[in-house]
């Protein structure tokens, strides 16, 4: 009788042999390079640093393309684009104690975003970890320490036999959903030492599929089935999961309207006659979700912004489909499903049932009429001619990545996406300098498609530097700098909270240099623009290969608040 665990897959001779008979030259660093190889991974983004250089001597015996930042966080930022925009882990190689803390900040967005980042990280030499100090460069008594409030997964390497293992175990950890990023880290000593541990070849790390209890999504079935008023919030588990197909045939059938939320933007067809779009910081949206007698939430976790700050009050039954075990009912009680967005929506086709509501579509219009409206009253259309400028001049399929500035406010909730996966934003944490280093990340990721990145002047200086590395690679990627001389929206957060004072002007109003010029000094091709030209400066840029720089100089105004009163 023969078990299953004593079933043994046998190496061919030539495996046998290429075991027995390893490469010459061949140190720890290698192990990381053909573990990563071995997994699928085509390209890597880092910085070197001088712990770090066995990782970076490897490359150079390896088929990984290599895509090099001028700033750890930027790299962070470009690898958490490529993940996104692949659905791949997007491996991230630094080197130790300053290099390391350095992409902290990028680290956070990939975890609020859930994208998957494969951060590899250096160590000072074995003989000093423990927690002494024993004075080494860039030490810190415990670096994994630092990580483990932010990624997903940490995973210490002591040994080269632990290489392969422990990246197999980080890659299928950030892609096993809620995707997120990980973290590796091994001792210098151990990345330059010359290895006899035969070439890694293959490495599996199939992700779990995380899918939902079936006696739960029978509930959730017969609780929408005879619902009278459902509505759908699609958050950005939809997207991530590729789910927007599955989502759009269950609005459908029960002619449920859907809002997105900003990280779920494009997760449902923006003209489809079911579609609130995404005004969630909107008071006519919250009062239309309050009154669904069956709310279905779908990969969200209903945080800070998606409830509309709080103010959000559901008086009917939530459903909450969640891959994030810790968002499931965090902020609202709810028939808390943990699975992913796909094979819960999948579930909820097999056994829902059709819910004719030919009124549906009339209250979406008379929603979206009073938000407009109210948009419209303000007379800010300097602010929405600009979008649609955008709007206009972007390729349907072209990627876009929005920096935290007023007009990515309003991108948030009056932009259209087109399609699924293509409007990115650092909105999951909320730190400046995300845009153009993730728009280079998805450059690398799908040369196809020129991509646009779009920062204020004072998210630009975070990322200046990145400039080079475009130009370096010849990236297809036009950044529109909106110049309004500091940081805006803090301005405006200031003025309307504390009234103009010195402080206020000190603290947001910045001496910066003329971008035109500068983008120009990297060989950039660079442009000042107006808003009568945007549209067309903004095309031409795009359809010219390789990166450019439109600077627009405008004060843009936020719309009214509607969760203060």
């Amino acid at each position: 009788m023969t078990h299953d665990h004593d079933l043994v897959l046998r190496p061919t001779p030539a495996q046998m042999s290429a075991a027995l008979n390893p490469p010459a030259g061949r140190i720890g660093g290698d192990l990381v390079v053909e573990t990563l190889s071995g997994l699928g991974a085509t390209t890597v983004f880092g910085l070197p640093g001088q712990h770090a250089l066995g990782l970076f001597d490897a490359l150079r015996r390896s088929s990984l393309r290599y895509v090099g930042l001028r700033v750890e966080n930027n790299a962070g930022f470009a690898a958490d684009a490529y993940g996104r925009i692949t659905g791949e882990a997007a491996p991230l190689l630094l080197s130790t104690g300053p290099g390391a803390l350095t992409s902290l900040a990028a680290l956070q967005e990939a975890a609020a975003a859930s994208a998957p980042v494969l951060a590899i990280s250096s160590q000072i030499p074995t003989a000093g970890l423990g927690g002494g100090r024993h004075g080494y460069l860039h030490e810190l008594p415990d670096q994994a320490a630092s990580f483990r409030g932010v990624v997903k997964s940490v995973h210490t390497v002591r040994t080269q036999s632990q290489i392969p293992s422990a990246i197999a175990a980080a890659w299928q950890s950030a892609l096993t959903a809620p995707h997120g990023p990980v973290w590796v880290e091994i001792p210098q000593d151990v990345l330059l030492a010359e290895t006899l541990l035969p070439e890694v070849t293959a490495a599996d790390a199939t992700p779990e599929e995380l899918v939902p209890r079936p006696e739960l999504t029978a509930v959730a079935a017969h609780l929408l089935s005879g619902a009278a008023r459902p509505a759908i919030i699609a958050g950005g588990g939809v997207v991530r999961a590729d789910a927007s197909g599955k989502l759009r045939a269950l609005a459908e059938r029960l002619n449920a309207p859907v809002v997105t939320t900003f990280g779920g933007k494009g997760a449902f067809p923006w003209k489809h006659p079911l579609s609130l779009q995404s005004w969630l910081e909107d008071r006519h949206t919250t009062d239309f979700l309050e009154d669904a007698d069956v709310l279905l939430v779908v990969g969200s976790g209903l945080g800070e912004i998606s409830s509309n700050y709080r103010t959000f009050k559901p008086r009917g039954r939530l459903i909450q489909i969640e891959a994030d075990l810790g968002k499931l009912e965090s902020n609202y009680p709810a028939l808390g499903i943990h699975a992913d967005a796909r094979p819960a929506l999948s579930a909820l086709l097999e056994t829902v049932d059709e819910r004719p509501d030919e009124a549906a579509p009339e209250r979406v219009r008379t929603l979206l009429e009073r938000v407009h409206a109210r948009i419209t009253a303000q007379e800010l259309t300097l602010e929405q001619d600009a979008l649609a400028s955008i709007r206009r001049a972007l390729p349907p399929r072209s990627p876009s990545f929005w920096d935290m500035t007023i007009l990515s406010y309003w991108a948030w909730s009056a932009f259209d996406p087109r399609h699924p996966n293509t409007m990115h934003s650092a909105q999951g944490a909320g730190g400046l300098g995300y845009a153009f280093p993730a728009a280079l990340g998805a450059a690398a990721a799908d040369p196809t498609h020129p991509v646009l990145a779009v920062s204020g002047d004072g998210g630009a200086l975070y990322s200046i530097a990145e400039l080079a590395t475009a130009k370096q690679h010849d990236f297809d990627v036009t950044w529109l700098i909106i110049d309004d001389g500091g940081y805006g929206i803090l301005r405006e957060y200031m003025t309307d909270t504390f009234g103009e004072t010195t402080a206020t002007a000190t603290a947001t109003e910045l001496s910066r240099p003329d971008y035109v010029a500068l983008a120009e000094s990297f060989g950039v091709p660079g442009a000042r623009t107006t808003p009568e030209t945007l549209e067309g400066d903004l095309a031409k840029a795009l359809s010219s290969p390789g990166p450019s720089v439109i600077v627009l100089p405008a004060v843009l105004r936020m719309f009214a608040p509607t969760h203060l009163g």
